[in-house]
């Protein structure tokens, strides 16, 4: 009786465990997702309401213009926030990842093969990522620096100055990377939303008729009644929702559950609050309400608020940089972007990267932005486009997933994403109108990026089909081989391919010029899951062609840091005896020439041969010590 308990009595104990430790680690996560998820949508406050106000005409507002503005941005982050996100794409998660690279590989598992348009939807909101990435650091430090105008209208001269210099110092520490103070950003961040809460209720109180602005009518009426400028409204009633698609990127840092908890109970509230009491001086203050978050601040609060803003735009800063080096290197996995340098910045964390070629784009871009358009004002009508189209390509996805992965009735599918297309449509809409005034900011990177992009994925195959084309079959190869053994040397020589079939260039140059075969032959494939993470157990696969050959396939989920001899240490289980400093790596490095007659007009040629040659080499890349490879050099013609 006692031996048979002893094994449920076990069990409970180690689920008891667990969910102790889940419960202890439940708040930590919450106080991250605060810092990291939210940081982008925690500051649109500071000229969201501004901007709406400013889009009505410029003058005096009346209260009914007021309480349908405050209804727009109310109603705006419970449908396309709390709805959307929250309700459904949160849950649209590749096992336990999130993002539009994610959401791609997600939908893209629902077809036998995946068709090209979902790959393009993928990269085209890959894109457009980018083309927030650079506004969002750029408006939301100017933006707090512009408080100071309210203290001091003297200080106006310094503001872009020393918005240049926040930022600049900013991008500089990220090659020290983010663990140290990262974890001083969760609680610096609830503080800045309970901040926005105290000030906005105190100002509700004042005017507490400012809260029927709930009543969606008001929303209607006003887009009825101004339907001249509605498009203009809605495009800076937008701006109160720009960083929800951060929910969704950072989902498999923090899980589904910290990000909705965090939502619900803090910064939801919150943001309401906030705008309530903006609207609440509008209605008490009509003639001064030109920057409604800092001019409701009684004045000893003016200089902390200031700085509690600009410590919350630097942590939004922050978040957004850390979710471009992310999103990059799934790109890279995914063979969507070149291999570019990463360089790790924590020990114990695989997340904190540091990618100088990102950071240095993104620095160069975000003080471009800062010195054209001097205002977070004039920088407002820059904003948008991007997040409206990756919105807009999520929502696309989603109904993939949601008919195909998660097997709803087609009518079901269409009928909960329809209404919220069209929502995304027609912010979308809005934010085109703004495309002369700096929406064709986003518009030209993200187009740039997509151009970059299709050119690597169609060089690629261009590169593996004259590859191919010229091969000798593996297994034609290792049979002959067998028949008529050339010289055997000791040790053991791998040789990387992204063929399984064909035999690596390397091993024939090899065979060509020193006419010689290791005792130990691995033709060793790295193939990019469409998982996130791979197990150990299921990491690495050998297949024994005879004595002097194996075939050894590593494959690591696209959030993993490949490191190929990390991996192959992994095989002694399986019972190969794997000794690197026995162990010589042959690589293929292929000198690519351009060809008027390829398959590839001229210019993407060129595109693509510059991208390869700036290409991270495969020996950093797969973390190969240098002193164990061999390269061996072949020209292709594309």
């Amino acid at each position: 009786m006692t031996h048979t308990n002893t094994p449920g009595r076990h069990a409970g104990a180690v689920a008891t465990e667990q969910a102790s430790q889940d419960s202890k680690q439940f708040p930590i996560l919450v106080l991250g997702a605060l810092g990291v998820v939210y940081g982008d949508i925690g500051t649109s406050p500071l000229y969201a309401f501004r901007e709406a106000l400013h889009a009505t005409g410029g003058g005096i507002p009346t209260p009914t213009e007021i309480f349908g503005l405050l209804s727009l941005i109310v109603w705006a982050l419970t449908i396309v926030v709390t709805v959307k996100y929250v309700g459904f794409v949160l849950r649209a998660d590749n096992k336990g990842e999130g993002g539009t690279l994610s959401l791609m590989t997600l939908a893209g598992n629902a077809f036998a093969k995946r068709p090209f348009w979902i790959l393009a939807l993928g990269v085209v909101g890959a894109s457009l990522f980018f083309g927030d990435a650079i506004i969002t650091p750029a408006i939301s430090v100017l933006a707090a620096v512009e408080g100071l105008e309210v203290v001091a209208p003297s200080l106006t001269p310094w503001v872009v100055p020393l918005t240049v210099v926040i930022l600049f110092g900013l991008f500089m520490v990220q090659r020290f990377g983010t663990a140290r103070v990262s974890t001083v950003f969760g609680p610096i961040t609830a503080i800045w939303f309970v901040a926005l809460g105290i000030s906005g209720l105190v100002r509700i109180v004042e005017a507490p008729e400012v809260l029927i602005a709930v009543n969606p009518y008001h929303a209607v009426q006003f887009l009825i009644a101004h339907s001249g400028i509605a498009v203009v409204v809605l495009g800076a009633v937008f701006l109160a929702v720009t960083g929800a698609e951060a929910l969704y990127v950072d989902l498999g840092h923090f899980g589904r559950r910290p990000i909705i908890f965090a939502w619900l109970a803090l910064v939801f509230p919150c943001l309401l609050l906030n705008y309530f009491g903006q609207g609440a001086f509008a209605l008490r203050h009509t003639e001064q309400a030109d920057n409604p978050f800092f001019q409701m601040q009684p004045d000893w609060a003016l200089l902390p608020m200031i700085g509690l803003a600009t410590a919350a735009t630097i942590i939004a800063s922050q978040a957004v940089i850390t979710g471009a080096y992310s999103l990059t290197r799934q790109a890279m996995h995914l063979n969507i972007l070149p291999r570019l340098e990463v360089r790790h910045t924590s020990e114990t964390l695989a997340g904190q990267i540091f990618m100088p070629q990102i950071n240095t784009f993104l620095l160069v871009a975000v003080l471009a932005l800062v010195l054209m358009f001097r205002s977070s004002s004039s920088l407002s009508a820059a904003y948008g486009i991007a997040v409206t189209g990756e919105m807009l390509v999520t929502g696309l996805l989603l109904f993939i997933v949601m008919w195909r992965i998660w097997n709803w009735r087609l009518i079901l599918a269409m009928a909960v994403i329809l209404p919220l297309l069209i929502i995304d449509l027609g912010f979308f809409i809005a934010n085109v109108t703004k495309f002369v005034q700096g929406g064709w900011v986003p518009a030209v990177v993200a187009t740039f990026l997509v151009v970059l992009m299709t050119t690597w994925i169609m060089g690629r195959q261009r590169l593996s089909e004259k590859t191919r084309r010229d091969e000798v079959p593996l297994e034609f190869l290792v049979e002959n081989l067998s028949k008529k053994k050339p010289t055997i040397v000791p040790g053991t020589a791998v040789f990387l391919t992204s063929d399984i079939e064909g035999a690596p260039t390397a091993l024939l140059h090899s065979l060509k010029h020193y006419k010689v075969l290791h005792e130990h032959n691995v033709i060793l494939t790295v193939i990019t899951s469409t998982a996130p993470r791979v197990s150990d157990d299921e990491k690495v696969r050998i297949d024994a062609y005879n004595d002097l050959f194996y075939r050894v396939v590593v494959t690591f989920g696209y959030m993993e840091t490949p490191n190929i001899p990390k991996a192959l240490a992994l095989a002694r289980k399986l019972g190969w005896k794997f000794d690197i400093m026995s162990t010589s790596f042959f690589l293929s490095r292929r000198s690519l020439k351009p060809s008027p007659k390829g398959g590839m007009p001229l210019w993407m040629d060129r595109v693509f041969i510059a991208l390869a040659r700036n290409a991270t080499d495969a020996t950093e890349y797969f973390h190969i010590p240098t002193g164990r490879v061999v390269e061996i050099g072949t020209q292709v013609i594309l």
